[in-house]
């Protein structure tokens, strides 16, 4: 059983980003995508302040967003990263292997990568995570560094959107199909 406390709320800027970026998406009838709230049982409450100071998780999440973009459907994961070195620790084995099954199933699986100190978003192709995750099991680097990730999947706020992460996802469909 997993306990919550206020580091569960590390991802909680770059999350309200991709809201706010897919509440424009919807606007603008791109997309529909949801958040995915992780259920958890509250044990402690500060009365005063109103707000849950100690709670655990009911069951494990699978990823914060799914939905559809124009009848495809997606689902993708947000983390943020201070530093210029990826833990795969903060990615869970049954993230994986709902992604995968995801994949399998026609839908395209991805994570939006914030790095802080860059202020910079990276789109990583499920397959690309996949790489790191499965050099990871076989005995290699428990992690992946900045400059592993391909220079262009790397993207800026623009436009009005805070996450554009739709060019990227056009790009990931465009390189499935020439594979």
């Amino acid at each position: 059983m997993a306990t919550w406390n206020s580091r569960g709320l590390r991802g909680s800027t770059l999350e309200e980003l991709i809201n706010r970026t897919n509440e424009k998406y919807l606007e603008h009838q791109l997309a529909l995508i949801q958040k995915i709230p992780t259920p958890i049982t509250p044990v402690k409450i500060d009365k005063t302040h109103r707000h849950i100071t100690l709670a655990y998780f009911e069951q494990k999440s699978t990823v914060d967003y799914i939905g559809a973009v124009q009848g495809i459907p997606v689902c993708f994961d947000a983390k943020e990263c201070n530093v210029q070195t990826f833990p795969l620790q903060n990615v869970h084995e049954h993230q994986i292997e709902f992604m995968g099954n995801f994949e399998k199933q026609g839908g395209v699986a991805f994570f939006i990568l914030y790095f802080v100190k860059q202020d910079e978003f990276y789109y990583l192709t499920y397959r690309q995570m996949l790489k790191f995750w499965n050099r990871c099991l076989e005995g290699g680097r428990k992690s992946f560094r900045y400059e592993e990730l391909d220079p262009s999947y790397f993207f800026k706020r623009s436009g009005g959107v805070l996450v554009p992460y739709l060019e990227l996802l056009q790009k990931d469909l465009e390189e499935r199909e020439d594979a």
